[in-house]
């Protein structure tokens, strides 16, 4: 949009303007309902509000462009003084809004009409397409029937109203026509035996439109963007009008002005681009995000952090609508003078907080332990003001680790059981992001402070993936037994351990997957039972035993065999389904095969989750096939010495099972 001026108008300040409606505006489309909806929302908002204060409801944008050449072209051929003077309030042309200013229209009209106020000013709508809109008013207001209770009796009576007359029929079948019959129709059956008068008062003095002026030359393009999709105005797009409005600049020269406001302009349009980057902004917020602009988010943070030193007067005059941190800054701006004018301390406000966004983003602690807290619901705008309230960066870092440790609270002893115990394994979902994002900045620390490597680089953890997806807290383990009573599993399971065992026992599983009369299961007993190492029931229900997998990858692998899950976790984090290897005979020779990959779809995979299936904390390399009782150990103990400064405990007792062990 070209150069806009925007205010807040009560509709007692239209009174007087002309406004035309053109003719790439849909019809009149309101429906009793919404109609109805505007009329309580007035009149409970007239029963609870303090009107002497300066509260008022406020409507939605109307988006308007100055009909000036017009204007001209009349005041030329004005007959009296108050004609120009009405001339001179303005005609406009409504781009978007038609549907209130039309309904607060007839709701004038009928008011006026019933108090037998007719005379009084009105503002005047005109439509391209349905030039008879005031004659078809006329027409109707004498009703005295306001009975109409349902769709059929609503059809009877407008196609009585218009019937041919003079053997011509009325231009006011159609569809638009009927809706402003039923709106008409609504509106004075509502108002029964209310205070019209005090009504009349209310609506000229306490509703306001938000006043959207606009001089761009192509309106069908402004039109087109508001309603095609139903993209309303943001409150960043109507801030936005506020600060690049001449009149908040002060007494500034015109080259300097239009500098300054391109140099806003250009700031932020970098603000809103880099708000736009999903690694960004999803470090600060949860998925789902639905406004078009997100340097809202901005807005409503200064709104909220300021609104608690407003007096109360003017608390209540911006209100708790969509439209509030619009109306907090509209009258901020109001409040400012010539001399002294506060854009440019706004502006640095802004800057301000998508500066310290930037600081948090582009530090390995601050972005890591920020985007923890958010994931668990801490609340952007407390951040700041403990970020704020800091005189340096460690004492706000100590402070995030304080309530980092509030969250890990319920899990914090590595030993607690889960699920048999009552507590959901769930709980330790926190302890689990915490070990892949400690882990992170631990490496990442090492990797920095080596003199080889110049850059300041380092891995995120990103938070913009594992937020687009959902996530269990899953059993490395199988917590149910996989009785591999199915030949697949039977088969899947000796192809698992085919190159670890000798070439008698490499024989009798190439028979029994080839041949049809192979020998039994049974005579597998030796390799299907549970390893010396392997992991109690109970022991399963422990934070050693646990992982975080994302929804679909958990679903994937169901009750398989560790080594099962350890290919398909690969594949997944590789972007291909990895087939399970097949043993094929090839010159009197047996081969196993892996076979063809086939692409799929990636799948973040954290830090650590990889790490378990690599048996990466184990010091001692152990049998892939199993997860056994040293690889949890190890696990754990990596856990207890990452995430020891939070609070992380290891019970005496399995730590005095360990030293006995290994004495």
């Amino acid at each position: 949009m070209g150069e806009k001026k925007i205010e807040i108008k009560s509709v007692g300040e239209l009174l007087g303007m002309k406004f035309f409606i053109p003719s790439y505006q849909r019809g009149y489309r309101w429906t009793e309902q919404q109609v109805k909806d505007l009329l309580n929302d007035i009149w409970e908002f007239s029963q609870k509000n303090d009107k002497r204060n300066g509260e008022f409801y406020c409507l939605q944008p109307l988006v308007v462009k100055s009909r000036e050449e017009d204007i001209l072209t009349q005041i030329k051929s004005a007959n009296t003084i108050e004609d120009v003077k009405s001339l001179l309030k303005g005609s406009w042309e409504v781009i978007d809004g038609q549907q209130r200013l039309t309904t607060i229209f007839i709701i004038l009209f009928i008011i006026l009409f019933i108090l037998n106020r007719e005379g009084d000013k009105q503002y005047t709508l005109s439509y391209e397409t349905r030039n008879d809109f005031r004659e078809f008013l006329d027409k109707i207001i004498g009703i005295d029937d306001c009975s109409i209770n349902n769709n059929e009796e609503a059809n009877a009576k407008f196609k009585e109203i218009v019937g041919v007359e003079n053997n011509k029929k009325k231009s006011w079948d159609n569809i638009d026509f009927y809706h402003l019959f039923v709106a008409f129709v609504t509106i004075k059956k509502w108002f029964g035996e209310k205070d019209k008068e005090a009504f009349k008062k209310i609506l000229l003095d306490n509703v306001k439109f938000i006043w959207y002026e606009t001089e761009e030359t192509d309106s069908i393009k402004v039109f087109t963007r508001l309603n095609i999709g139903k993209i309303s105005l943001t409150n960043a797009e109507l801030i936005k009008a506020l600060f690049l409005n001449r009149s908040n600049f002060g007494n500034e020269d015109g080259n300097h002005l239009r500098l300054r406001q391109q140099e806003i302009a250009s700031e932020w349009d970098n603000i809103e681009y880099t708000l736009q980057n999903e690694e960004f902004w999803l470090f600060l917020h949860e998925n789902g995000y639905d406004r078009p602009t997100r340097i809202d988010f901005i807005f409503d943070l200064i709104c909220e952090q300021n609104a608690m030193r407003l007096s109360e007067k003017l608390l209540e005059s911006i209100g708790t609508d969509e439209y509030k941190t619009f109306r907090y800054f509209y009258e901020y701006f109001k409040q400012g003078n010539k001399v002294q004018p506060k854009i440019e301390d706004c502006w640095k406000e802004v800057k301000k907080y998508f500066q310290t966004f930037q600081e948090w983003f582009n530090d390995l602690e601050l972005y890591h332990y920020v985007g923890y807290l958010v994931e668990y619901n801490q609340s952007v705008a407390e951040l700041v003001k403990i970020w704020r309230d800091k005189s340096t960066k460690i004492e706000f870092i100590e402070a995030l680790k304080k309530k980092i440790k509030d969250t890990i609270k319920d899990c914090k002893d590595l030993n607690k059981q889960y699920e048999i115990s009552g507590s959901p394994k769930t709980q330790c979902r926190p302890l689990l992001l915490l070990h892949n994002i400690q882990t992170i900045i631990n490496q990442s620390k090492d990797f920095t402070n080596k003199k080889e490597y110049e850059l300041p680089v380092f891995y995120k953890f990103p938070f913009h993936l594992f937020k687009k997806e959902k996530w269990d807290v899953e059993h490395i383990d199988s917590n149910s037994e996989n009785d591999m009573s199915d030949k697949d599993s039977q088969n899947e399971f000796l192809l698992n351990i085919y190159l670890s065992v000798n070439d008698d026992i490499q024989k009798k599983i190439e028979a029994f997957i080839n041949d049809p009369n192979a020998p039994n299961w049974s005579d597998f007993n030796e390799y299907t039972k549970k390893v010396k190492d392997s992991l109690s029931d109970e022991e399963k229900n422990q934070v050693w035993n646990f992982t975080l997998l994302d929804f679909s990858t958990n679903r994937s692998y169901g009750n398989s065999i560790f080594a099962a899950k350890r290919r398909i976790i690969i594949g997944k984090d590789r972007g291909v389904e990895l087939p399970i290897p097949k043993i094929k005979r090839e010159n009197n020779q047996s081969k196993l095969s892996v076979g063809k990959e086939v692409k799929a779809k990636t799948a973040f995979i954290p830090l650590c989750t990889k790490n378990i299936f690599l048996k990466y904390y184990t010091p001692v390399l152990t049998n892939y096939n199993y997860w056994t009782k040293p690889d949890a150990k190890a696990y754990r103990q990596n856990i207890l010495n990452t995430l020891e400064e939070f609070g992380v405990t290891d019970s005496s007792n399995n730590q005095n099972e360990d030293k006995n062990e290994q004495q």
